[in-house]
């Protein structure tokens, strides 16, 4: 006799039903959504004493579906008590098949959902799992939601207006904006000199651009670039065209939210404070011969040659621009800006990163343009990578030239970030990559992040190389451990204790062989030696100063102290941050 859900049965579900729908969410992980309580992705709804009608339950359905998807608990409160999803059919039964029958059918476009029944304190509990939708969804009675924060703080369901309906299926790349058409223009709204300048963009850009492109008729470029549709007469002019051939007068009329600020500031003095609104390729032509006049360079001698070492390098520069021009969002009012400071470069844009895209996996993650006729665009020009990895270029340009890692923390779902830094260059270290290079060893952007990071912090764990480079940790072993190979590294300890450093050839080719022998050299007596020492001179020493003498991990470091008082040459004094060790009197 097969075996009934009591959840389920307390439903009122058929055993065949059961069967069929008894792989989704388990118990345990529904006790877990509710204690953790209401946010963005999960919405509850009690039936205690309003039972949720047909109509309520689409619009929490739509309401999820225009956000990042979620979960829809039926028979919880919002202050997270269990009180018992209702039936929803005939006798006494909820159907799962009909109910997400009921939820495809009567939304726009149709949302299909997982729907799982569960019992939670002995009461039954419906889960409708509610996918990530790339178009806006509304109720087949025109009733369009998304989740926002109410007017008490917490999550709720709010109105959708159009305006961020459009933003939204941008941002999910369902909509690509530079090819919407404009009514109001027309063919003379585009400057001829903007086809020439492609065509120069082009001839200047070597192998990168589609030469095809350039021996093209005005016309024929536009057609070409799908940012205008003719068929004999020109049948509409698209957002792209005024964006890459408008007139200035015409953008500003007809694509007013595009801006781009060129600014050079010196502490609170604002040098330069340019703002332009031409068309993309024009501008980016501007900002990068601006950027020419100003960068600096220094140079270094490797062997024979001589080697230049940009302030910042010109790669990351036009990525970085690029970027912003490329991938901002054109619904919103707000500019490019440039900003040059002292001691870095400032690129931001209107409009977040992406979705699906974070400052933690940037550059691992799938290229995906806001507006992917302009990145075409731009790429068939010549302008940037056409393997949509633009990111790496600037990340690799900043760190084999000895600076900095791009920064793009300061991100945030309105804007996006990039600092590139400038100030002193590593000179040893971009010496030691053009070393590599010129042997033919070039190293890869993982090994240039990696070796980056250890001229800073001498050690490091595989966890940690793996943050660093996005990726999961077996697959950072596999480099470690092919740098080790090549003599650029060298490990110490087993499993997950095992570390890496530097090898003394890398070391050696750094001009800091002495740092090789603080880094490896000390064995655990010396370590154990130096630290009775520095508490013989000072009186005292933390944990965090042991680590730093010894090169240590904290844990190490902690290990070693625990020895001597182990062994009664120190002592332990204080608790936690307060905590240090003296010598036992």
């Amino acid at each position: 006799m097969r075996e009934v859900d009591p959840a389920r049965e307390a439903l009122g579900l058929a055993p065949a039903l059961c069967a069929r729908t008894g792989a989704g969410m388990t118990e345990e992980e529904l006790r877990e959504l509710v204690e953790a309580g209401e946010s963005f992705s999960v919405e509850f709804k009690g039936e205690e004493r309003d039972p949720l009608n047909d109509r309520e339950l689409i619009e929490m359905v739509v309401c999820l579906a225009n956000g990042d998807g979620g979960y829809l608990v039926v028979g919880v409160e919002d202050d997270r008590r269990v009180t018992g999803a209702r039936p929803r059919h005939e006798v006494g039964t909820t159907d799962l098949d009909r109910l997400k029958a009921l939820i495809a059918n009567n939304t726009e476009p149709p949302v299909r959902v997982d729907v799982d029944a569960l019992e939670l304190a002995g009461l039954p509990v419906l889960v409708i799992s509610v996918p990530n939708e790339a178009r806006v969804v509304g109720t087949r009675d025109a009733r369009y939601l998304r989740r926002a924060l109410g007017g008490d703080g917490k999550p709720a369901c709010i109105p959708f207006h159009a305006h961020e309906m459009l933003a939204r299926e941008i941002e999910r790349g369902a909509v690509d904006y530079a090819a919407l058409e404009v009514p109001d223009a027309s063919w003379d709204d585009l400057d001829s000199l903007e086809f020439e300048r492609l065509r120069r963009l082009i001839a200047e850009s070597e192998v990168r651009g589609d030469r095809a492109l350039a021996e093209l008729s005005d016309l024929e470029i536009a057609k070409a670039l799908g940012v205008v549709t003719a068929n004999g007469e020109i049948r509409s002019i698209r957002v792209g065209a005024l964006l890459l051939f408008g007139r200035e007068r015409s953008l500003r009329r007809l694509v007013p939210t595009h801006e781009v600020a060129f600014q050079l500031l010196r502490g609170t003095e604002v040098e330069v404070n340019d703002f332009f609104r031409w068309p993309l390729f024009r501008v980016a032509d501007e900002l990068l011969a601006r950027f020419r006049a100003r960068s600096q360079e220094q140079e270094i001698q490797v062997g024979l040659l001589r080697v230049g070492i940009p302030q910042y390098p010109e790669e990351s520069f036009r990525e970085a621009v690029a970027n912003a021009l490329v991938h901002r969002d054109y619904t919103r009012l707000g500019a490019v800006h440039v900003q040059w400071l002292v001691d870095r470069l400032e690129i931001s844009n209107p409009g977040g990163l992406p979705a699906g895209i974070t400052s933690e996996n940037i550059l691992v993650a799938r290229p995906r343009p806001r507006n992917p006729m302009l990145a075409d665009a731009f790429k068939r020009a010549g302008l940037v990578e056409r393997t949509g990895r633009g990111v790496n270029r600037i990340f690799e340009g900043q760190l084999r030239y000895g600076r900095a890692a791009p920064d793009y923390s300061r991100s945030t779902s309105d804007d996006v970030v990039v600092v590139l830094s400038g100030g002193e260059a590593n000179l040893s270290l971009a010496r030691f990559v053009v070393d590599q290079a010129h042997a033919g060893r070039p190293l890869s952007l993982e090994a240039l992040i990696i070796v980056n990071e250890f001229v800073r912090e001498r050690r490091m764990s595989t966890a940690r190389a793996a943050q660093l480079l996005q990726r999961d940790e077996s697959a950072t072993r596999q480099l470690l451990n092919q740098m080790v190979d090549r003599g650029l590294l060298e490990a110490r300890g087993e499993a997950r204790g095992r570390t890496y450093h530097l090898s003394a050839a890398s070391y050696r080719a750094l001009g800091e062989e002495a740092a090789y022998i603080r880094v490896h050299g000390v064995e655990p007596l010396q370590q154990e030696q130096m630290i009775l020492q520095f508490v013989d001179a000072h009186g005292r020493i933390t944990r965090s100063q042991a680590a730093e003498l010894c090169q240590l991990e904290a844990r190490q470091a902690r290990a070693v102290l625990k020895r001597l008082v182990d062994r009664g040459e120190l002592r332990l004094v204080g608790q936690r941050r307060a905590a240090f060790y003296e010598r036992m009197s």
